[in-house]
């Protein structure tokens, strides 16, 4: 017998129709409440089902499958990973993202989950940029946001950037040829604004949402706008959110942010721009099961947050609308059971007696 809240590990049983008939049954049980499923914008939580230690697994198809099962009993049905194409090397790799790609390819029948890559790219490193396009088009990657995560203040002033031993390590480099190397980075930013518009400009041409990630003031946005970025994610300050909502861009923050209260680097907080209006689309950022903890938080307070991690990033990304994704949760707000594209995806102990 099971107990009070004995995860099972994650199935499919049945037919779209064998499903459907569960979904009505389930309207009718008080204990249970449905919603739709959860959409994950943006989302690196992954990086450690891939490599929970440095070098350890090699086969990210596993990682993959374990990754689908946290999604999937976090309500998430469709979910995009934010993978870097970044100087820092190793997971943030541009080597990583080529293998991710392919891991995604060769897992896809395995997977329950509908999963994405977004590619992140650091906008320094613009001799990339021809591969950076072809791997988007190639891998069908639908979504790329620009960072610019460089310690330029250090680097001006020729002081040796914070944390250079980790980071060089992680990139395969010795310490003072890592520091090189970014100070060769630093050095081209002249070329940088030119060549961001190049890269933009193929990539509308594929179809490609662009966006930007942690702009800190209006200028920044208003230029990444003008590129046809027009996402603004995870902006840092009140200059920058109230430029993306003038103008209106969809603005990404995070759900950790609301479930903390604040930011963890002291930043915009995140649960005063959705109470304000300011938000369009909350997302995992480090931690999946924070977008259903931020969603139930701001609806106790009499805030409609469903649409956020649901409706809104499915609109923003052009997903199908359907009612082939739902999740459904307890009176306690955890969930027992995800429906990806009409099929279980997960069940837990309570709804499966339930139904039995």
């Amino acid at each position: 017998m099971a107990g009070p809240f004995v995860i099972s590990r994650p199935l499919r049983y049945g037919s779209p129709m064998d499903a459907a008939h569960d979904i009505t049954r389930i309207r009718d049980m008080a204990e249970f409440q449905i919603r739709p499923g959860i959409v994950d914008f943006h989302g690196d939580g992954f990086e450690r089902h891939l490599a929970p230690r440095r070098g350890a697994l090699r086969d990210l198809t596993q990682g993959l499958i374990a990754l689908d099962a946290e999604l999937a009993a976090n309500g998430i049905t469709t979910a995009f990973l934010a993978q870097f194409w970044s100087w820092e090397g190793g997971m943030r790799g541009p080597e990583f993202a080529r293998r991710l790609a392919g891991a995604l390819r060769d897992a896809l029948p395995q997977l329950y989950t509908a999963m994405h890559m977004q590619l992140r790219v650091e906008t320094h490193m613009i001799e990339d940029f021809d591969a950076i396009a072809a791997f988007v088009e190639e891998a069908g990657i639908r979504i790329v946001i620009f960072n610019d995560h460089l310690p330029h203040g250090p680097l001006s002033e020729g002081k040796r950037p914070p944390r250079l031993e980790g980071q060089a390590l992680k990139a395969g480099r010795a310490p003072e040829a890592h520091w090189r190397y970014l100070e060769g980075l630093h050095e081209r930013s002249p070329d940088v604004p030119a060549a961001v518009a190049a890269l933009s400009a193929k990539l509308r041409e594929l179809g490609v949402r662009i966006g930007s990630h942690d702009d800190a003031t209006e200028p920044t946005r208003t230029r990444y706008r003008g590129l046809g970025a027009d996402i603004a994610e995870f902006p840092e300050t009140i200059e920058a959110l109230g430029a993306a909502n003038a103008a209106g861009d969809p603005v990404i923050l995070g759900a950790p942010n609301v479930v903390r209260g604040s930011s963890h680097k002291k930043g915009l907080s995140a649960g005063e721009a959705v109470r304000a209006g300011h938000c369009d689309v909350l997302v995992s950022d480090y931690h999946y099961p924070a977008l259903r903890q931020a969603a139930w938080l701001l609806e106790a307070e009499g805030i409609d947050a469903w649409p956020l991690i649901s409706e809104h990033p499915a609109r923003l990304l052009g997903l199908p609308e359907g009612e082939g994704d739902n999740c459904v949760f307890d009176a306690a707000h955890r969930v027992v059971g995800t429906l990806t594209n009409g099929r279980w995806s997960y069940m837990a102990a309570p709804l499966y007696e339930a139904l039995r």
